[in-house]
């Protein structure tokens, strides 16, 4: 990397990297490991054959700056598990390669937070582990129980996979874990169970989120399962918050939640801001909305404009009044045609919150335009409400021929990550030609959100 302490070097691409301080490189892992000190030596083998010894003089914990052919420098591991919920095999035929592949590579899980089952690792890779602190790691729990872990993981190394959180838990590694939540399964007092066992691993055990299971119409030949029905969602959230008092009481940190999509399900009421602590699971979809709410009041108090006389109080007072429940029309968030005019277009879950807060700015602000389209999701189901699960070819289905204004505004978090590409291949600019407006990619907070809204 230009700039960096090993491009001032005679370090050449092509180079095969052996050893650090005596320490022998074979993964990504053990480079970040090794190249914290502020000296480094660094063998490597040239492309000619011959020996290389590179002395390294920098800050300690500082980036060396090599590049390598892959990212782990290694092979990725393949998950050899066959949960009975896992969304990948609920994935249609004919869509790219990479979306099919399953990733239960420990690695990951602590570079990039992937979440792993814990069953491919061996005694070796757990003494490793251990050895370098790496920490925090994400784990797909589900259950404890290790006759039903191994029936819902499909695997017979379901039990080694509990052994080693165990084992991970006790020697210090930070893990936060997920619950993906099975009506009939793991649900009622077996998800207690799994609660209280996961809760006596003790404080190295950071978060644990309860997701439902996720469900699509393409579930040919696989186990037949029951969705999340209002009752049972209310059931849940009630069961693990009263857990998660107790343990804000007794450890200072409620430790458990329950995703986002639970609390629509159930109908009820987003948690305030602070119930979430430092959003441990948000990637998990924990606190995902009450976050995107929060920016975007936060962006609205600092916001001023000629004539505005609101302050931060009242601004948060009514926010949490409109938009913590998610009872609203969809589809029919016109406040008035003036001026300019624009659409957003996001999930179903999604589309209640974002009329309510847009209800809010036009109250603010006086009277805007623009109107939020829920976009059904006819490719994996309707049972799919996420705005990350949107594909372009029901964006376009759904909006050809409506009202869109001058501009149509999607989120980020539709697009496969740094591209422009839905998930069914579709792109950005197959969108806008097709609806015949332009399109506007926003960032995932909901800062981003106002300032579009303001400029639309």
């Amino acid at each position: 990397m230009p700039g960096s302490p090993a491009s001032r070097t005679n370090i050449a691409r092509g180079d095969v990297l052996r050893r650090i301080n005596g320490n022998t490189i074979s993964d990504v892992l053990d480079y970040k490991y090794a190249t914290y000190d502020a000296l480094l030596l660094i063998e490597l083998a040239g492309a000619n054959g011959g020996i290389k010894l590179v002395r390294i003089h920098k800050p300690e914990g500082a980036d060396v700056g090599l590049e390598f052919e892959t990212f782990l420098m290694d092979k990725e591991r393949s998950c050899a598990n066959k949960c009975i919920f896992c969304f990948i095999d609920q994935l249609p035929k004919g869509m790219r390669s990479t979306l099919y592949y399953k990733d239960d590579d420990v690695r990951l899980s602590f570079l990039q937070g992937n979440y792993i089952t814990l069953t491919n690792l061996s005694k070796r890779d757990i003494e490793r582990i251990i050895k370098l602190r790496i920490s925090p790691i994400n784990v797909s729990v589900h259950t404890l129980d290790p006759e039903l872990r191994t029936y819902m993981l499909g695997t017979n190394n379901g039990a080694a996979g509990v052994n080693a959180l165990r084992t991970l838990a006790g020697a210090g590694i930070t893990l936060n874990c997920q619950i993906v939540c099975c009506p009939g399964i793991n649900d009622g007092t077996k998800l207690g169970r799994t609660i209280e066992d996961l809760y006596a691993l003790g404080p190295y055990i950071n978060s644990v989120s309860v997701v439902p299971v996720g469900l699509t119409k393409h579930r040919e030949g696989l186990p037949e399962l029951q969705p999340f029905d209002r009752e049972l969602a209310i059931k849940t959230v009630r069961q693990v918050d009263i857990f998660g008092e107790n343990c804000l009481k007794k450890r200072g940190s409620r430790m458990f939640f329950c995703a986002d999509e639970l609390y629509m399900k159930a109908g009820m009421k987003l948690p305030p801001h602070i119930y979430y602590e430092d959003y441990p699971q948000l990637e998990n979809g924990v606190g995902m909305m009450r976050l995107f709410i929060t920016e975007f009041l936060e962006e609205l108090g600092q916001f001023t404009i000629h004539n505005s006389q609101f302050t931060m109080k009242d601004t948060r007072y009514e926010a949490y009044r409109l938009t913590c429940s998610a009872k609203s029309d969809i589809n029919n968030s016109v406040f008035d045609v003036q001026h300019s005019s624009f659409s957003i277009a996001t999930g179903v879950s999604a589309s209640k919150y974002l009329t309510k807060l847009l209800k809010i700015v036009s109250k603010k602000y006086g009277k805007i335009w623009c109107r939020v389209y829920a976009i059904r999701n006819d490719f994996f189901g309707d049972s799919v409400t996420v705005s990350g699960l949107i594909t372009g070819g029901d964006i376009i289905d759904q909006l050809k021929g409506r009202k869109l204004g001058k501009k149509l505004v999607l989120p980020q978090n539709m697009l496969r990550h740094g591209d422009d590409v839905f998930l069914d291949d579709v792109t950005v600019t197959d969108v806008s030609e097709a609806l015949g407006v332009p399109v506007e990619v926003i960032g995932r907070s909901g800062a981003d959100l106002f300032h579009a809204i303001l400029e639309g």
